[in-house]
């Protein structure tokens, strides 16, 4: 019997299916013409980035809109690392988005022909790939300890040669296949690697989705392909999964472009159509203490964790919509010709694709979605930010349940037109924005503001006497244009310019403008400088109401 079978039928005895049964058990997927498969495969080591989001919108996209299959293939070969529960985590904050894959690991569950879709779960199948590399001498065992490699590391580094296991620091590699039996026969500890026939000084071409046609140094690494618990490296089981899910497009970071050459001799060794790659540059930030530009990252950014946007209120549709603008270049172009379209109507492309990686603009996020939450009508708004504030704040949920329909007119203030006001950015600016609406929490505004903000320029008397010529002539049933003239007039009449243009050309012959009067009004009413249009706070409040607070005003003014 020849030696290598001798050798891997040791390692192996229970593995007796071949890679073409195998080939059998996931036959090539029945899509059409040019779908996609593409997948999201997280390692269940923490959080959602907002980098893996970003990654995932764009495969999960690319699928859908190719008519193909978007799946989840769950990472947890290094389980040292695993944190108990992240990985359906990850998934229930992908569904929080809307992103569902059609197969794969679901959480609980898997669904899907080409499982298991949990890689520890998937042993008898890089086990069988493994054991087909030993036949034909493609892998070995190796005997190396960790301190054995770093020992070999260290005398690289001092003699200026590049670290690795390779060539002649490749120890293992010279082990006859009879003292590797008698060894692992002794019970001797090891792990497999694949044996390379690269050379560094040789180049290989690969044609990247997003980067082009790329150059790179043939590999030549004798890498690890299963460790000594039995589990598989990166490496190999992404050529037994990606191969046998038939994935056709790789979408991932661009720190696993080193990484390629050895996966293009592992797929060719193995006789593995290569799926097409597509490296995708790392999101950036500017680092606010040298103003550098720097990945963004776990540890110094509270942005880079996807939760913190949920947390916070972010509109899911904006934050996507933002991504969308990271992944494609033309994406705004078209979202101005299209303001009110859906964002899926867009094409995601990978020629729109930047090569250089995108800065992350928590400002530009806040422009989109103050933008979108603007385009919602008043009952799509509420059942948002109720959804949002039954899980983030039940105190601001509680409020909006006192009275669901007096909040969805305080939601459609200036919205429903064609220029919508943007007062919010996010769920969590609401609550704080319209309290004055609510009696008690107006009450405490008041007991909290001991100076309220009324334009020091303008004597309490004035200020008094505004408010009584208001409460006197006050017109509220001829729409708000009418309402506006009245009020200049009420202005005009107590010595107040009837705009700002007028008052600046005079200033010693007013007493302020239209726009002091109003403030005046404002306050007393929210005790607010800022707030949404006045008209319409008038008419949420009711005449009852707002005559209470423009006489207690008053009173407190007159103390």
């Amino acid at each position: 019997m020849d030696d290598n079978k001798i050798l891997a039928d040791l390692i192996f005895p229970n593995i007796t299916k071949t890679i073409e049964d195998l080939e059998k058990e996931y036959p090539k997927r029945n899509l059409p013409e040019g779908a996609m498969v593409t997948r999201f495969a997280p390692s269940p080591t923490g959080f959602l980035h907002s980098g893996s989001l970003y990654t995932t919108l764009l495969n999960w996209r690319l699928a859908k809109q190719s008519g193909g299959i978007f799946y989840i293939r769950l990472e947890d070969t290094d389980q040292k690392r695993e944190v108990e529960g992240s990985g359906k985590e990850l998934l229930d904050q992908l569904k929080n988005f809307g992103i569902e894959p059609d197969e794969g690991y679901l959480g609980d569950h898997e669904e899907g022909n080409y499982g298991p879709y949990i890689q520890s779960k998937r042993s008898e199948i890089y086990d069988v790939v493994i054991k087909h590399l030993i036949e034909i001498g493609r892998a070995y065992p190796c005997f190396c300890t960790a301190e054995d490699v770093e020992d070999t590391r260290r005398k690289q580094e001092r003699n200026k040669f590049r670290p690795g296991y390779y060539g002649r620091f490749a120890t293992c590699r010279k082990v006859s296949i009879e003292e590797a039996i008698e060894r692992i026969k002794n019970g001797e500890s090891y792990v497999l690697r694949f044996k390379s026939m690269g050379n560094e000084e040789n180049k290989i071409s690969v044609v990247d989705e997003i980067k082009g046609k790329l150059e790179l140094t043939e590999n030549d690494l004798d890498i690890v392909i299963r460790k000594s618990d039995g589990l598989p490296t990166y490496h190999l089981a992404h050529a037994c999964d990606d191969h046998f899910m038939h994935t056709t497009h790789v979408i991932r970071g661009e720190e696993w472009l080193p990484s390629l050459p050895i996966h293009v001799e592992l797929f060719n060794t193995l006789g593995f159509e290569l799926p097409k790659y597509a490296h995708v540059a790392s999101v950036n930030k500017i680092d606010q203490e040298n103003g550098t530009k720097r990945k963004l990252s776990k540890r110094k950014d509270k942005e880079a964790a996807v939760s913190y946007f949920l947390e916070q209120g972010y509109p899911k549709s904006g934050f996507l919509e933002y991504l969308l603008t990271l992944i494609n270049s033309n994406y705004e172009a078209w979202r101005d010709v299209n303001p009110d379209a859906d964002k899926y109507d867009f094409t995601v492309t990978f020629e729109k694709m930047g090569v250089d990686g995108p800065l992350f603009d928590v400002l530009k996020i806040d422009n989109i979605c103050k933008d979108r939450l603007s385009r919602l009508n008043k009952n799509q708004i509420s059942e948002l930010a109720l959804a949002w504030a039954n899980e983030y704040d039940t105190e601001f949920a509680s409020l909006i349940n006192r009275d669901y329909e007096y909040f969805t007119k305080i939601m459609n203030i200036e919205r429903e037109i064609e220029k919508p006001r943007k007062d919010y950015t996010r769920f969590s600016d609401i609550k704080n924005s319209i309290m004055f609406f609510y009696d008690d929490l107006y009450e405490d505004m008041l007991k909290n503001t001991p100076v309220l903000p009324f334009n020091e320029n303008i004597s309490k008397e004035d200020t008094i006497l505004v408010l009584k010529t208001f409460l006197e002539r006050n017109k509220m049933d001829e729409g708000e244009s009418e309402w506006f003239n009245n009020l200049k007039e009420i202005g005009s009449s107590l010595g107040f310019a009837t705009n700002n243009k007028e008052y600046k050309a005079n200033k010693e012959a007013y007493k302020g403008h239209i726009g002091d009067v109003a403030q005046i009004l404002r306050i007393a009413l929210t005790t607010k400088t800022q707030t949404p249009n006045l008209f319409n706070i008038l008419e949420i409040l009711g005449k009852d109401k707002y005559e209470y607070r423009i006489n207690n005003m008053i009173n407190i003014i007159s103390k």
